[in-house]
Parts: C-alpha cells; sequence; structure tokens
C-alpha cells in the first residue's frame, strides 16, 4: 500500500512531467511546489495531503496585495466567486487577494492540470487590473519587480 507522502511523491513527479511538457518556462522550488507566470500573475501549483488515500494539487495566484479590503471589495469578490465557475477569490492572512482552485490527483490528468493553471491564470491576470483601480494595491508582477 503507498503510504500518503509517497502518494504526494508520485503526484509531484507526475505534476512537473506535464508541467515540463506544456509550460517549459516553469519554475520547480526545493520545497517541491513550482509556478508557472502568465501575463501580471504568477500561478503557485502545490501538492497537498488530502485524506490517506487522496491528495490534491492546488493551484493559486496572488491577486493584489496591499488592498483596502472593505465592504464594496468583499461584495465584489463574493459575487465573483458566485459567477465564476472553477475555482475562487480569498483572502490570506496578510490580506493579500488570491484565486485558486484545487484538483483532486487520483484521476489528473494533462488536460485537467493545463486547463486548471490557465484558468486561474487567465482570472487573477483579468481582476488584479479591475481590483487594484477599485482598492488600490499591487499586482503580483508589481510586486516581483521591487
Amino acid at each position: 500500500m503507498t503510504t500518503p507522502q509517497e502518494l504526494i511523491e508520485l503526484t509531484r513527479q507526475r505534476v512537473e512531467t506535464i508541467l515540463r511538457d506544456a509550460f517549459p518556462e516553469y519554475v520547480p522550488f526545493s520545497n517541491g511546489s513550482f509556478a508557472v507566470s502568465h501575463g501580471s500573475t504568477q500561478v503557485i501549483i502545490v501538492v497537498r495531503p488530502f485524506t490517506e488515500i487522496e491528495c490534491v494539487v492546488e493551484c493559486m495566484a496572488h491577486v493584489v496585495s496591499g488592498a483596502t479590503i472593505d465592504e464594496q471589495l468583499m461584495r465584489f469578490l463574493l459575487r465573483k466567486n458566485a459567477e465564476i465557475h472553477l475555482g475562487g477569490f480569498g483572502l490570506l492572512f496578510d490580506d493579500t487577494i488570491v484565486f485558486s482552485h484545487s484538483v483532486t490527483a487520483s484521476n489528473l490528468d494533462r488536460n485537467e492540470l493545463v486547463t486548471t493553471v490557465m484558468s486561474v491564470a487567465i482570472i487573477a491576470d483579468h481582476y488584479d487590473d479591475e481590483i487594484v483601480a477599485m482598492a488600490g494595491g499591487q499586482r503580483a508582477a508589481d510586486v516581483q519587480m521591487e
């Protein structure tokens, strides 16, 4: 029987094989996560434990940091969560706005991972400008340039 840690490692290897083929410019990190840049955003891909026999592949993009988190912005993000069919906006501990989507790993194929990475990237890249115009802050690309 495969241990949860072995399952995570096998999934990381499968994810990296797909990323290497689909996104040759991907960046692997020593902690086992990966990054893919697109437009003004960067998608971080992490394999996380879920159950004893399943793990998930989380794709998360930092959308805007330093925005004014007020009722108007929260309503906007919640409404977008209701409209967008894949993934959702969230807030990290430091109020960085993120967009993420996770898929289970047991049946993960190339199409599902590429679609997830690109969807997260396109949505984050699209909405970062709108959120900055509404609530201030900096897009991921703006923070990386500093």
